[in-house]
């Protein structure tokens, strides 16, 4: 058998499955998730080989799970998800990698970000929705955190709880630093 065949008619199957299961069409798959639709279509049918920013865009539209995308069915019980598949953010900051935590199905509700900085990284947002807070514990090194005109600067161990529904940034003070960040909607 052929592992990549299997692949795509796995993860056709799966995404076909996701988007009829929430009655959606290619059409406002498209639309949701910025992935064209003859795109989805394709990627649906098995005949196209996605990149990851196109899966990533697909399970987030869609609301799955990215890295059980392959998997099949989650069996009740403990889910695992390995440090090396866990979905990286690329080009949201500068001197910064973002892994994300949480499952595909908590965005917009309950999102939980690894955040790691590199010497100067930086990390601005635009507000989010209205009523939305997030809330930033820093593991290592020194980070600044900006909500609107106020800031604060924190060490290890330290959080911030500040609303996220106006222009925010994270930045790394005096050399690398690593947080966790909670992304909490209203």
């Amino acid at each position: 058998m052929n592992p990549r065949s299997d692949i795509h008619d796995r993860l056709a199957a799966s995404l076909r499955e996701a988007r009829k299961a929430r009655g959606l069409s290619l059409d406002a798959v498209a639309k949701l998730s910025g992935v064209s639709r003859s795109m989805v279509s394709q990627i649906e049918r098995g005949e196209s080989s996605p990149t990851v920013a196109t899966l990533w865009n697909l399970t987030q539209a869609l609301q799955v799970d990215f890295a059980g995308l392959l998997e099949g069915k989650p069996d009740a019980g403990i889910e695992v998800v390995r440090a090396s598949a866990a979905p990286v953010i690329a080009g949201r900051g500068q001197g910064l990698t973002i892994r994300i935590l949480s499952a595909a199905d908590a965005v917009g509700e309950h999102e939980v970000y690894d955040l790691r900085f590199s010497a100067g990284g930086r990390l601005d947002s635009e507000p989010h929705s209205p009523g939305c807070r997030e809330h930033l514990t820093v593991i290592d090194g020194q980070l600044r955190v900006w909500s609107g005109e106020e800031d604060q600067l924190l060490g290890p161990g330290d959080t911030a709880r500040y609303p996220a529904d106006r222009a925010h940034a994270i930045a790394a003070e005096g050399g690398a630093a690593r947080a966790l960040l909670i992304v909490q909607d209203s």
